[in-house]
């Protein structure tokens, strides 16, 4: 089994350039994967196996394929999929909440992951599932899908160098005084836990962005953008502002309003790998959060 991970047309600008130095340089294959490519796979120019120091001319056809470390381990199972945008590298996906993203020891199946190798499998694809960025089961919104470790790759440094934006939409128990603001505090695994996480000293880098959209009934909604994704980042630093989101109750939020935590990842945006053509996704809020913003605020998202 074969993955194709990228095909171009070499231009005026490649030509007299290796083919080693244009897949490094400009496409951003590691040397990892080109490793993995010239070893367990195929570098083709014009259909024909070629060298990777040969020189390129303008209007050469360069492919690139490798083969995966290991087999797809996760089982394929049917379900409803909300896809927003799919291509040769990526998918984007609205992810209801209650869906697990990837098969843990609690939830064996019946994740997103399931749905989607079922979904590729039916179209003649075979490829292993890599969930760019993670949302927790009870959060709702925007998900990146990578189809090859070349985008899984480019995703990552995008997200290193911090121009994958993501904004979320959240609501927030107590009246939020400042209008807009940052949260600068480290986050890292609560004392005796596996789950729970906390702000702590010697915890990893986190930064959340606020502002207020709408404030009302003791309640706040809110708008936030993170520039870094430590697990249950928005939560954690919401709560220990004494802001816990409703229907949190990981984090000190009740569920009398809403039934989980009231988050939900609204906007994807970043530079296509590929192309360089900058994308945005915009996923309104679902049901519950809207009718509770309804309530609180006398508005429907």
């Amino acid at each position: 089994m074969q993955e194709e991970l990228l095909r171009f047309i070499a231009d005026e600008e490649d030509a007299g350039r290796t083919v080693r130095d244009v897949l490094q340089k400009r496409y951003g294959v590691s040397r990892r994967l080109l490793i993995r490519a010239k070893f367990k796979g195929l570098i083709t120019r014009n259909g024909q196996l070629v060298f990777v120091n040969e020189k390129l001319q303008a209007g050469d056809e360069i492919a690139v394929m490798v083969t995966e470390d290991a087999e797809e381990t996760v089982p394929p199972e049917d379900m409803p999929l909300s896809i927003r945008y799919e291509d040769e590298d990526l998918m984007i996906i609205a992810k209801p909440a209650g869906l697990v993203v990837h098969p843990t020891g609690n939830h064996a199946s019946g994740t997103l992951a399931n749905g989607v190798i079922a979904y590729w499998q039916k179209r003649g694809e075979h490829r292993r599932f890599r969930a760019v960025n993670r949302l927790d089961k009870d959060t709702s919104g925007l998900l990146i899908v990578a189809k090859n470790q070349w985008a899984h790759e480019q995703f990552s440094r995008l997200q290193q160098e911090r121009s994958l934006h993501r904004i979320y939409q959240a609501i927030a128990e107590g009246v939020v005084e400042a209008d807009s603001g940052t949260i600068d505090a480290p986050i890292g695994l609560a004392e005796d836990s596996f789950i729970t996480r906390q702000v702590r000293a010697d915890g990893q880098t986190a930064i959340t962005h606020y502002r207020v959209l709408a404030r009302g009934q003791g309640m706040s909604h809110l708008e936030l953008k993170l520039d870094t994704g430590r697990t249950h980042q928005i939560r954690v630093h919401m709560s220990s502002l004494g802001h816990p989101l409703a229907g949190d109750d990981l984090y000190g939020g009740s569920r009398e309003q809403i039934g989980r935590q009231a988050l939900h990842a609204c906007q994807l945006s970043f530079v296509h790998p590929r192309s360089g053509v900058p994308m945005v996704w915009t996923e309104p809020l679902p049901q519950d959060m809207s009718e509770l913003a309804g309530k609180l605020f006398g508005k429907r998202e």
